[in-house]
């Protein structure tokens, strides 16, 4: 069960494109659910970092994503003064 979880982390697949050597998917996915639920996944990483910090094998360096996504103009939903149907209008008395 262990290695299937894993293998559908690793790939990245859905629960249900599960190899067929793994048995079914639904069987797997109810071992990851109850293993997550009772707190299980969290012990081994807790357990794994402890030894490999230990050993020296882990390197605590942070890395901070800054990426920055705007929206555009329109998807702020505020009302904009600028080249619209009025400034127009009203500019036209200045077009003369």
């Amino acid at each position: 069960m262990v290695e299937a979880i894993i293998y559908r982390y690793r790939t990245g697949i859905a629960w249900r494109d599960l190899p067929e050597v793994f048995g079914p998917w639904q069987t797997v996915w109810t071992w990851h659910r109850r293993l997550a639920a009772e707190g299980t996944w969290d012990a081994v990483l807790a357990e794994l970092t402890a030894a490999a910090d230990a050993a020296g094998l882990v390197d605590w360096s942070v890395s901070v994503d800054s990426t920055i996504a705007r929206a555009h103009q329109h998807a702020a939903n505020v009302t904009r003064r600028t080249g619209g149907w009025i400034e127009l209008h009203a500019a036209d008395h200045r077009a003369a």
